[in-house]
């Protein structure tokens, strides 16, 4: 249930169009609905502002299609669905309007929205290695209603790479700074902006990275002021988070 959907309800009451009694029915049977392999959280829009995003890895084509149609006929206008394989993505592909974006692993069924957040966020990584977690975190970002711009391949093996695009990186409102290996581009992006920085770390690397574990310790030890890390790979929670901050306003 959306935010207004709720102020309508509640402007019903007081107009005297329905009873309290009916609103506390409708309210009661909305907080979710069980499919029997889901329960779908309608409330979650009404919570937090955005409404629930399946994750794909581990539902098989069936289950994405029903989780997506019951959640169509609430009103839901864009699902974000992450970690979807290609081929479960061709399977629901045959039931609903999916658009898959191979490179994220991202199945969106709906329109992008306009961006409506108070500045852009920038997306850089290390290499082109990094990209998957990166269009993970833009393609999600975008999807909450930001503009983004990515700087890929920009990594502290050439750094000049980086610097030729600070115009951008100085006038970001949030910047997610993906990097493998030994994770450096997160202190280094975290010394030069004034903004929120989010560290992801990736498990791109040689043995000794420990599939992302040595660019997370980095990025936890980060010397650079005003920077966060989340989890290896999750580039889905970077660009939730950059979302909550680009568009924070005083309440």
């Amino acid at each position: 249930m959306k935010k207004q959907e709720t102020l309508d309800i509640l402007q019903k009451i007081q107009a005297g169009a329905i009873s309290p009694e009916e609103a506390l029915l409708k309210l009661r049977t909305e907080p979710f609905e069980d499919l029997g392999y889901a329960k779908l959280d309608h409330h979650r829009e009404l919570r937090q502002g955005v409404p629930e995003v399946i994750y794909g890895a581990g539902k098989t084509p069936g289950q994405i299609t029903g989780i997506s149609s019951a959640m169509l006929e609430k009103g839901q206008r864009l699902i974000l669905i992450t970690r979807l394989a290609q081929d479960v993505a061709e399977a629901v592909k045959k039931s609903l309007p999916l658009q898959y974006h191979e490179t994220a692993r991202i199945g969106i069924i709906g329109n992008m929205p306009e961006p409506d957040g108070i500045g852009k966020i920038v997306v850089a990584t290390g290499g082109t290695s990094d990209m998957p977690v990166a269009e993970e975190a833009a393609l999600t970002a975008e999807a909450l209603g930001n503009s983004v711009i990515r700087l890929y391949d920009v990594g502290v093996a050439g750094l000049h790479r980086l610097l030729s695009r600070l115009n951008d990186i100085m006038d970001a409102q949030v910047i997610i700074a993906i990097a493998g290996m030994e994770g450096a581009l997160t202190s280094v992006i975290g010394g030069l902006v004034d903004c929120p920085v989010i560290g992801v770390p990736t498990s791109v690397g040689y043995g000794a990275s420990f599939n992302g574990l040595a660019a997370l310790l980095t990025m936890l030890n980060s010397c650079a002021s005003g920077v966060s890390v989340v989890n290896i790979d999750n580039g889905f929670g970077a660009g939730y988070l950059a979302s909550m901050i680009n568009h924070q306003r005083r309440k």
